[in-house]
């Protein structure tokens, strides 16, 4: 199979009802017949999309072994309906959830390890509980985080607001922030901060029932290390892992990163 195949073509998902109805973007990468390890999901950071290299490396390394890949643009994300405004992460997790659903029945039902990239790591970490609610925590073999960013709107972003910004958002809702990642600003909503914190999953034991590999970079700007290593205080599965990489920023996008990254998943896929 070809690299371009293994990107696959783009799928969409209508998600929600009346005026929340938007059309998910998403490409699945089956399994090769008779392979049965988990299924590989990738969940991207916010204003990221499933094009991005770690993204493709990750249906790569799916290809490679043979298994499945999930990827899913977020609402208001590449080539994803929706308005980036309207997003939070209670949004974002519905149309996950209803991506892993589509999947089972598209691959066959399958565990999955989810690979969550920054914000991504949050909604895995909120997949897998939602999951546990609903009876389904096996459906998770593992977890790789990288950067992961879990309870970023209240942990990162509300203690060190402005007073322009704290105006902006009670005036228009909403403020910006310039990105060294691109030319257009990030763009942080009230609705966005007011539904992370009922998201939040450090105020309590994480459980999520699998192993757990985190991938952070000691020169982070966007996520200090500081907070991966309070995530690994609140996870209470024995099988956790941190890997701190000393000159490593907050994409983890380098060959020897992505390197690191093939290792944990592989890991994951098949222990040793």
């Amino acid at each position: 199979m070809s690299q371009n195949e293994s990107n696959g073509a783009i799928e969409t998902l209508t998600v929600g009802e009346g005026t929340g109805r938007r059309d998910i973007a998403m490409m699945l990468l089956p399994p090769r017949d008779g392979n049965t390890l988990p299924h590989l999901l990738w969940l991207g950071g916010y204003r990221s999309d499933m094009t991005g290299t770690k993204a493709v490396e990750l249906a790569r390394l799916a290809e490679e072994r043979g298994t499945a890949c999930i990827r899913l643009d977020y609402s208001g994300h590449g080539a994803s309906g929706g308005a980036f405004v309207d997003g939070t992460i209670s949004r974002w997790l519905e149309e996950a959830l209803a991506v892993v659903d589509h999947a089972r029945t598209r691959l066959g039902s399958r565990r999955l390890v989810i690979v969550g990239s920054s914000m991504g790591g949050w909604l895995a970490l909120r997949l897998a509980q939602e999951l546990r609610q609903r009876g389904r925590e096996g459906d998770v073999a593992g977890m790789v985080l990288i950067a992961p960013a879990p309870d970023f709107t209240s942990e990162l972003i509300e203690p060190n607001l402005t007073e322009d910004e704290r105006a902006s958002l009670a005036a228009r809702g909403f403020f910006e922030e310039p990105t060294p990642y691109g030319p257009d600003p990030n763009i942080y909503t009230l609705k966005l901060i007011e539904d992370g914190r009922r998201n939040r999953v450090l105020d309590g034991v994480i459980d999520a029932g699998c192993p757990i590999h985190v991938l952070q970079g000691m020169k982070d700007p966007d996520v200090p290390y500081t907070h991966a290593i309070r995530l690994m205080e609140h996870l209470s599965c024995d099988d956790a892992v941190l890997t701190l990489i000393r000159d490593g920023d907050h994409r983890l996008s380098r060959p020897e990163d992505i390197e690191k990254l093939r290792e944990a998943v592989s890991h994951i896929l098949e222990p040793s």
